[in-house]
Order: structure tokens, then C-alpha cells, then sequence
């Protein structure tokens, strides 16, 4: 797989996105029209106490990617109610369609006072031709459970044979280096199906094998090209990833020849950082999608998407 990076095409400080927005455009997932195509992504609010709270807007683009067609301005989905697993934000959504349905998978984020977050993942879907979500019901289709009792989230959705397949992360332990600093998470990615996307069985294992001490997996996309299963993730170490671009994250890959069993080759991911630039300290949350025979990879760079989002396109296959 070798990609060819063309340039970031969205930066979220040259648009109004919404009433209090200080930045960020995390996580881009498309969907795919006739003649153009929508990139949803989480931004960034502050509440009153001084936290950040992701909400989701959109922008649509022609289908060569080289002009802004339109900018969300309105409330593509609300937060979660008082108490709920999303009261917090959503980051990020992955939308679906599935023969006349659109579906959105959330992932929701709320606040704990002995670590920093618990999260969970929700369902809702659109009546509006995906400009706007409704939820199925205030509570999450996957969620911690007796073997993951941390931090289910990063729900990638795709449906291969009428069966739906969720890949997610789940977090395996929090962990202090030291008595006085804040508990840090790790997280592996999982699998889970289901017969109609709203109830999930879980194969309840790593399938991604560890590449460094102290991974954490996040974001996974996949897509099937000929015979084979393709997956790029996000992954960093557990600690000093903020401000240590050797922690931080990067995107790795993985193949599979039957949705089961899963092979990790990162020399294979034929995407690397920039020598400098946006995208030359980290790269994270990518998604991989086909679009009138080319197939893209969205993705953030730096500072976890403050500056917005790029593409690249796969340019050999072997």
C-alpha cells in the first residue's frame, strides 16, 4: 500500500463552525452522494467550568476534493441529556448508510471524578438525509461490560454479507506513573457483529497485536479491496504523548483474508509523517473510504486535529 499525500483540506480557524467554537476538527468520516460527498467531525466548546465539550458539524466538498461546498451551521445531533453517557461530547460519529437508512454510531464522552472519563457507544439515525440525527434512545448499543469494564468507544462500522461488524477500542487499565499525576488509559481494538446493527455480540479479545510497551490502539478503519480486509488505526504510548512526538500518535495497519484473524504490519502502512508541517509530529484518526474509484485516507495531524484534517489517496496496491 503506498499512499500519496495531497494536502489538508479543511482548517477549521478559517470558518465560523459554531456559537462558541475554540477549535479542533477531529476524527473526519464521510458520506458519499451523487455528486458530493460530507466529512463529518467533532469540534471543540467550553463549558462553563472550563472543560471541553465535542459537538459534530460537517462540511460538504465536491468529489475531487478541491472546493468547500458548504458548512454546517446548525446542531447535527445535541449532546447527551443530564446523566447520560454522552452529556459531554460525541467524538467521534461514524455514519452508515445501509439500503434506505443512515446510520450514526457515537461515541459519547462524560465526566468521572477519580479518572478523567468513561465512555460509551450509541446509535441514532437520520430522517433528513443525514444532516441531522435523532437517537434510537438515550442509552448506548455497546458498552462496558464484566471482561471490558473500560472505556468502549472509536465505533467503525461496515456490513460485509447482511452481517454488521463493529470494530471499536476498549480500555484495558488506567495507570499512574506516580501518587501526584492524573491516571493515563490504554486501549485495544475489539470486534463485535450483529444482525441489525443495534444489538452486539462481542468476540471479547485484542485482535490488534502490540507494536511498542504501553500502546494505546485507537479509531480503526476498515475497507476490502479485492480480497482482502485493510485496517489503519491510530496509535501512541499510554504516557507523555502530549508533548513527546516520539509517544504520539501515528497510524498503523493490519490485514485480514477473513474479517477473524489479523496480521499487524506497520512496514506495510505506506503513510508516514512529514518532514515538517502539519502533519509532521502526529498523525491519528484516520478513515479510509472509495470514492469514484479512487480510494482516500482522511486523517489529523498535529495537536489531535486542532488544525484540521488532510487526504491522501492510495496510489499502488501489491
Amino acid at each position: 500500500m503506498k499512499w500519496e499525500k495531497l494536502k489538508k483540506i479543511f482548517d477549521p480557524s478559517e470558518h465560523k463552525l459554531y456559537e462558541d467554537y475554540i477549535g479542533y476538527a477531529q476524527s473526519p468520516q464521510v458520506l458519499i452522494f451523487e455528486d458530493f460527498v460530507r466529512i463529518y467531525f467533532s469540534i471543540r466548546k467550553q463549558s462553563n467550568n472550563g472543560k471541553f465539550i465535542s459537538h459534530i458539524q460537517y462540511i460538504e466538498m465536491d468529489k475531487k476534493f478541491t472546493q468547500i461546498l458548504n458548512v454546517s451551521n446548525h446542531e447535527v445531533i445535541p449532546i447527551g441529556e443530564l446523566g447520560c453517557y454522552d452529556e459531554h461530547g460525541i467524538f467521534p460519529i461514524n455514519v452508515l448508510k445501509y439500503e434506505d437508512k443512515i446510520y450514526a454510531y457515537l461515541s459519547g464522552w462524560s465526566r468521572r471524578v477519580s479518572v478523567s472519563v468513561e465512555t460509551g457507544i450509541g446509535l441514532a439515525m437520520s430522517y433528513d438525509n443525514g444532516k441531522t440525527f435523532k437517537r434510537l434512545g438515550n442509552g448506548p448499543v455497546l458498552t462496558s461490560s464484566l471482561s471490558e469494564p473500560y472505556l468502549v468507544v472509536d465505533g467503525f462500522v461496515k456490513n460485509y454479507d447482511g452481517i454488521f461488524h463493529m470494530w471499536y477500542i476498549y480500555g484495558t487499565d488506567w495507570t499512574q506513573i506516580d501518587k501526584s499525576s492524573e491516571p493515563e488509559r490504554t486501549y485495544k481494538i475489539g470486534h463485535a457483529i450483529s444482525e441489525d446493527g443495534i444489538n452486539w455480540k462481542k468476540e471479547l479479545k485484542q485482535i490488534i497485536s502490540d507494536s511498542i510497551e504501553y500502546e494505546c490502539q485507537a479509531l480503526p478503519t476498515v475497507i476490502k479491496i479485492k480480497n482482502r480486509y485493510h485496517m489503519y488505526f491510530a496509535y501512541r504510548g499510554t504516557f507523555d504523548f502530549r508533548n513527546n512526538s516520539n509517544n504520539a500518535y501515528k497510524i498503523g495497519y493490519a490485514y485480514s483474508d477473513d474479517l477473524i484473524t489479523w496480521i499487524r504490519d506497520d512496514q506495510k502502512v505506506g503513510i508516514e509523517l512529514s518532514k515538517e508541517g502539519w502533519d509532521s509530529q502526529m498523525m491519528s484518526y484516520p478513515h479510509v473510504f472509495e470514492c469514484d474509484d479512487n480510494i482516500y485516507m482522511l486523517y489529523n495531524g498535529n495537536t489531535f486535529g486542532k488544525d484540521g484534517f488532510g487526504l491522501a489517496r492510495l496510489k499502488t496496491y501489491e
